[in-house]
């Protein structure tokens, strides 16, 4: 749990002792004496989220072989042993069922896939912070200038940024500056170098809009407020965005598989860290099957009697993999038309078979065929070869 951590030792299946410990360095030390004082102890412990994060890194320290288990197979293991359920409980269970379980040896990852994991989970979160303030800053611009949305084609750069946080109130355009004033902001505003042509058009798309805009609040009302600071969070987050993913890159060069990785066309810097991150050490898993259930695009298949239900992936597995995985197919895709590959190929020719229904589908079967591909390269540590795939 939170602070605690619950030990059963279970000798000849006879229980030996129980203990509660803090999870901390006390207690790490008090576990390290009672392991030491067997030969060759197993260890099994259920992974609870970030609190046996600790528990697994002093493990790790110490060189100790451990299963740890996920907690939907650890539910299954022991639903029979569980009428009366407690931390103390689920550790003896654990410790007696060991005895009649064939559990494996967790594999122990590089740290490097760890730190991956960690960047990963940051940039997700990050990633999800700028959606939000994106979502609030459309309901505020909707309410002191509308039309500002679309002067630029592209709303998602800093050019965008820049000339909302300076012209939110369209009174400041059609009544306070100058045309040349405006056309002097636009250009100091951005860090990007345009054009004076391209800031003078940009400027008479304003005028346009903001003659037209009529705002739902005051010129002193504190939703101008809210905007230049969702602007300001915008930019700063976008940029730790990009902060992200280069310390990723830098950490994930140095494993083999990341060249592989990027050799399948339509898979960038970004995708391939990302993927990474969240799958971790590959080789860890026995084929490529046990990835796809990781992953949660493993089929679902029920029949009753006569009765056969179409077939669904689980679910049960990496949400933010599966959908790294499902835009990858998107850029394969469109990668295709300079660099040929099959799994576009395969993509393509079910999608005209289907017409416009099923495409979803159709992209999880491609997903699948990703899926096996990464796993080749990683495991036969190779490149990919468009020709020997088409021959596979």
């Amino acid at each position: 749990s939170k602070d605690t951590f619950s030990v059963a030792i279970v000798i000849d299946q006879a229980m030996f002792r129980e203990m509660k410990l803090p999870l901390n360095r006390d207690g790490f030390k008090k576990l390290e004496e009672a392991l030491q004082s067997f030969s060759n102890p197993e260890v099994v412990f259920e992974a609870t989220g970030v609190y046996s994060r600790r528990l697994q890194r002093f493990l790790d320290d110490l060189d100790q072989d451990y299963t740890c288990l996920n907690p939907l197979v650890a539910k299954k293991q022991l639903d029979g042993l569980r009428p009366y359920k407690t931390d103390r409980n689920d550790a003896r269970h654990l410790a007696e069922t060991q005895f009649i379980m064939n559990r494996a040896i967790t594999y122990k990852i590089s740290p490097t896939y760890r730190k991956l994991m960690d960047f990963s989970r940051f940039y997700q979160e990050v990633c999800k912070d700028v959606a939000t303030h994106k979502n609030r800053l459309h309901r505020s611009l909707q309410l002191v200038f509308p039309e500002i949305e679309h002067v630029l084609s592209n709303t998602n750069n800093e050019l965008y940024w820049s000339v909302v946080s300076q012209f939110s109130q369209a009174t400041r355009v059609t009544r306070e500056c100058t045309f040349d004033e405006v056309v002097d902001s636009i250009l100091k505003g951005t860090h990007k170098n345009i054009s004076k042509a391209r800031a003078e058009q940009i400027a008479h798309s304003l005028y346009s809009a903001a003659r037209l805009s009529y705002s739902a609040v005051d010129d002193d009302s504190p939703v101008y407020l809210q905007v230049n600071h969702l602007v300001s969070q915008i930019q700063e987050k976008t940029k730790l965005k990009s902060k992200i993913i280069e310390q990723m890159t830098a950490l994930a060069r140095e494993l083999p598989e990341y060249n592989k990785l990027l050799s399948i066309p339509g898979l960038g810097a970004r995708t391939v860290v990302s993927l990474i991150g969240e799958l971790g050490d590959i080789r860890r898993f026995r084929n490529s099957n046990a990835l796809n259930a990781f992953i949660g695009i493993d089929l679902r298949h029920y029949e009753s009697g006569d009765y056969v239900a179409n077939d669904h992936i689980s679910k049960r597995g990496n949400t933010v993999a599966r959908k790294i995985l499902f835009k990858a197919i998107q850029n394969i895709a469109s990668a295709a038309h300079y660099h040929p590959n099959h799994i576009n190929d395969y993509y393509q020719r079910r999608k005209m078979d289907a017409g416009q229904y099923g495409t979803k589908k159709i992209a999880i079967a491609a997903i699948h065929r990703l899926i096996r591909t990464i796993y080749h390269l990683v495991i036969n540590n190779q490149f990919y070869d468009y020709s020997l795939a088409t021959k596979g």
